[in-house]
């Protein structure tokens, strides 16, 4: 029996960040889970400023947050695969991704990473992705949105 080269994973979670990389990533893991008949979870996190208490219910009344959701899961549900998405709320969402991938026993974790420039023009990464790679206790995948063509 030939092995396939298709990467294989039984439980993924994908870091939502209601951008441009979203849908991307989501149709990515999908089409690759088809293939172990995998588990998708798609969590989307809403960062709590230091002011307000950790429990006070911020992510559950935010329409934009829902929209996150629902939008990772029609985009699931497009590629003919299933995502059962999580709202989380925390003071790090980079803690809080591998704190649910812990939590799961994910063996993958998916992260976007959009095309953005600081000031003065230098690429930059941002925290929640070198936190991730620093920390996870599995694979992960960083998928970058490719350069705008005038940026080319």
């Amino acid at each position: 029996m030939a092995e396939s080269s298709a990467p294989q994973f039984r439980r993924a979670v994908i870091a939502l960040a209601g951008g441009r990389t979203d849908r991307p990533i989501v149709s990515l893991a999908a089409e690759v889970a088809k293939g172990s008949h995998a588990e998708l979870v798609g969590v989307h996190v809403v960062e709590i400023d230091w002011t307000k208490p950790l429990d006070a219910d911020v992510a559950g009344r935010s329409e934009d947050a829902q929209r996150v959701l629902d939008i990772a899961e029609a985009t699931a549900e497009a590629a003919r695969y299933q995502l059962e998405p999580v709202l989380l709320q925390a003071r790090d969402v980079g803690a809080a991704i591998v704190d649910e991938a812990t939590e799961r026993e994910a063996d993958l974790i998916v992260v976007g990473l959009p095309f953005r420039r600081r000031f003065g023009g230098e690429f930059t990464i941002g925290s929640t992705i070198p936190y991730v790679l620093k920390n996870a206790p599995c694979a992960v995948w960083v998928i970058r949105e490719a350069m705008p063509e005038e940026q080319a």
